[in-house]
């Protein structure tokens, strides 16, 4: 890489990180400014989530980034196994957890219904494969990807994807997501929830990276956030589970500090796997 490349590359990685951190903020002055502007289905969470991938396209297209890079191919042939363990890991660590915390106690599945849960999830899954696919293409698909071209160690990869991917989420957890949806989850005020989401999307960012890694495609990394998406908020948010009070902080499918130690584990592993298959 010259000079003059390596610039080009650090000005556009600046431009996207300051979009992806300050437009949540930009869709909150939108929704104050407008009448009747205020949830999860206002003009303003739709900034937050369009804009970093409109930036994306803009630097690949306009700005020297180029496509090649992308990750679009799905690449099936030589990625089938990651591609059953990217489907495997969420259902896996939950299963595990839902049975720790129903053998110690701290969950009570007393209303949870096999058939409206699965048809709900299924609904989920094929909605969230599609939100993913424009999500994976900007957090894998590009900061990931140009990350990789300067040599950080793999700690400092994690915690620069993890720091930016989780504080983009800042206004979501700040101001667009609903109390009662928040409350369902970890009975805390705002600003903690919002500091322990961003610790849980660095702890992930293990997993999602050392999976791209391998892969070199975004479409395992869309299947498994589609398949999280789909399988954890909704059993818990909805109420298929309930976990006692002071308890969601170790058990929480989506927040606990148990499932997380769980998914650094299996993110680790990954890296292992990827670190073994390059001396090869």
């Amino acid at each position: 890489m010259n000079s003059k490349s390596q610039k080009a590359k650090i000005r556009n990685l600046i431009i996207f990180c300051t979009v992806a951190l300050l437009i949540g903020w930009f869709g909150v002055l939108v929704d104050h400014a407008l009448p009747e502007q205020e949830g999860e289905e206002s003009l303003g969470m739709a900034i937050w989530l369009i804009f970093p991938l409109i930036t994306v396209i803009i630097l690949r297209s306009f700005m020297g980034d180029g496509w090649k890079d992308a990750g679009l191919l799905p690449k099936f042939k030589s990625n089938g196994f990651w591609y059953a363990i990217a489907l495997l890991i969420f259902p896996a660590v939950t299963g595990i957890t839902l049975l720790l915390g129903f053998g110690v106690g701290w969950m009570d599945f007393s209303s949870f219904e096999i058939k409206p849960y699965f048809n709900i999830f299924l609904s989920l899954l094929l909605v969230n494969i599609v939100k993913n696919i424009f999500e994976e293409s900007v957090w894998r698909g590009y900061l990931t990807v140009k990350l990789l071209q300067f040599k950080l160690s793999d700690l400092q990869l994690y915690l620069i994807i993890g720091l930016v991917w989780g504080l983009w989420h800042a206004p979501y957890y700040l101001v667009f997501l609903p109390e009662e949806s928040m409350m369902a989850v970890l009975l805390v005020d705002r600003i903690s929830f919002m500091v322990l989401a961003v610790i849980n999307m660095v702890i992930w960012t293990v997993m999602f990276t050392e999976l791209y890694r391998l892969t070199l495609s975004i479409w395992p990394v869309i299947l498994m956030h589609a398949m999280e998406d789909a399988l954890i908020n909704h059993l818990v948010i909805d109420g298929y589970v309930q976990i006692s009070a002071g308890a969601q902080i170790w058990i929480s499918p989506i927040c606990g500090i148990i499932p997380n130690l769980l998914y650094l584990f299996i993110g680790l592993w990954l890296r292992q796997k990827r670190l073994s298959q390059s001396k090869k």
